[in-house]
């Protein structure tokens, strides 16, 4: 959520962050004319509680005095009324101006690039080589289905479209893969591992920007105030909620592993084969929460800490910035990860690193205390997926894939699987 504050302060610089987007800057007019109106209403309704303090004190006095005090009683009726008609108006116009903040997307760090969309996003940096086949490379969800590691018609059976099941093999290297990934994360950055909830609240998904803007992706249940986790990130950054954390213990490093539900209602018709775009998928996820001054380090560190996980699985992938027109709606920077999928000759993201510098924090009231004795200040919070699991399985499957059908087990993982080397359709 943005700073009010900042709104007052630097309207034309909120203006053009959202127009960079690609957004209307409209919203900041509507904004600041709701906080003036509530501003001048809130001293009216103050300079009116003042007069009623001081003519019921003279009130008072009259019938002490024993002289005539209706005048007065009748007066103070109507300014009472009066008074409870402006509390209700500056409760109504705050209700509504908080909602547009919570609705108006975060502003784009200067050093994010130019652009329109996706087509605009700059490539940082590219690591290894796309594999040569002297054959023609299948797509994963051919693959699985050979190999008897995904069966797509029964995940359809049992839950609907966008679902699969995992069986066998298919089922081993998923959760060897998150063994390894977490492991990675733990031992070589020294994160936190949790293990949160998977149902979280309405608070909780307030309070990282999924509500009220985008409620039509996520899964409620019905008559209760809980959601399935579109991510980890949800549960573990709300951990420090309405929490005033010590500089001392800053910064915190989280890493977990979640199933994840989404709707994924506007990707209708994007990426319907496979294991790309699901309504239920694994994820280990990293989250940061650090001081403001060092969160611009901290993403390059994030994301290198992605990479990691691939380059110890030797997958290719190339790492995109992501132009202010295409940046998610609650990060300042993000970085975009995309690995290469020969059976389909393309990239496909596979995680996405993310700054929101204090646009999650101020939400949830999440602060920090710079040093003993100092005015608490917003923490700075980001996160980003160390991998997708089910993306990362399928980059596998696609990387190693050889001609006589079956798929070799990258080295790093093989410890995670018994040692073995590759999986045949045998078994």
């Amino acid at each position: 959520m943005l700073d009010i504050r900042r709104l007052r302060r630097e309207p034309e610089s909120v203006r053009h962050g959202l127009a960079r987007r690609g957004e209307s800057a409209a919203v900041v007019d509507e904004i600041l004319a709701l906080d003036e109106e509530r501003r001048g209403l809130l001293t009216e309704s103050e300079n009116l509680k003042a007069e009623r303090n001081r003519v019921s004190q003279e009130i008072s006095r009259r019938k002490q005095a024993g002289e005539d005090a209706a005048e007065l009683i009748a007066a103070m009726r109507q300014v009472g009324a009066r008074s409870k008609e402006l509390d209700q108006r500056v409760r109504d116009l705050q209700e509504r101006q908080d909602l547009l903040l919570l609705e108006t997307p975060n502003i784009p760090h200067a050093s994010v690039p130019e652009g329109k969309d996706e087509t605009d996003n700059p490539i940082v940096r590219t690591w290894g080589e796309p594999p040569q086949f002297d054959f023609e490379p299948a797509p994963h969800w051919d693959l699985g289905e050979r190999l008897g590691l995904v069966d797509f018609e029964r995940g359809v059976k049992v839950s609907g479209s966008r679902f699969y099941v995992l069986r066998g093999w298919g089922a081993r290297l998923e959760r060897a893969l998150i063994q390894f990934m977490l492991q990675v994360h733990i031992e070589e950055y020294g994160c936190t591992e949790i293990w949160p909830p998977v149902l979280v609240n309405g608070e909780s998904m307030r309070g990282t920007g999924q509500l009220p803007k985008f409620e039509f992706d996520m899964y409620k249940i019905g008559g209760e105030n809980l959601y399935l986790t579109p991510t980890a990130e949800v549960p573990v950054t709300n951990l420090h909620r309405d929490e005033i954390l010590s500089a001392d213990v800053l910064p915190l490093n989280y890493v977990a592993y979640t199933p994840c539900f989404r709707k994924e209602a506007g990707a209708a018709g994007r990426d319907t084969r496979g294991m790309t775009r699901v309504h239920q998928f694994d994820k280990v996820e990293i989250v940061k929460i650090v001081p403001a001054e060092t969160s611009y380090e901290e993403l390059e560190r994030l994301t290198a800490q992605a990479e990691r996980v691939l380059q110890l699985l030797e997958l290719p992938y190339r790492v995109l910035e992501m132009c202010a027109g295409d940046l998610g709606d609650k990060g300042t920077k993000q970085y975009d990860p995309e690995v290469w999928m020969p059976g389909q000759n393309r990239w496909v993201e596979i995680s996405s690193c993310s700054n929101f510098e204090d646009y999650q924090a101020r939400r949830m009231n999440l602060r920090y205390r710079p040093e003993e004795g100092a005015r608490p200040q917003f923490a700075h919070t980001l996160n980003g997926s160390g991998l997708a699991v089910g993306r990362t399985l399928a980059a596998l499957l696609e990387n190693y894939q050889r001609e006589d059908g079956s798929v070799a087990i990258p080295a790093a993982l093989r410890p995670y699987v018994g040692g073995a080397k590759a999986v045949t359709a045998s078994g």
